[in-house]
């Protein structure tokens, strides 16, 4: 699960940076950056382990 939540967290940060350039120079596909956070956060949540050692 580490690199489920390895990935989540990369995705995450390349869909807020692709954001950021999509604001300063808006560019065709911007919004795909949101489903990008969206599924980043996600991965991220299922490959948190509670109380793992």
């Amino acid at each position: 699960m580490r690199r489920t939540r390895a990935f989540g967290i990369a995705l995450t940060a390349l869909a807020v940076v692709g954001y950021a350039v999509g604001v300063a120079a808006p560019y065709p596909g911007r919004s795909t950056t949101l489903i990008g956070v969206m599924v980043g956060v996600t991965l991220y949540a299922i490959g948190y382990e509670e109380g793992a050692a």
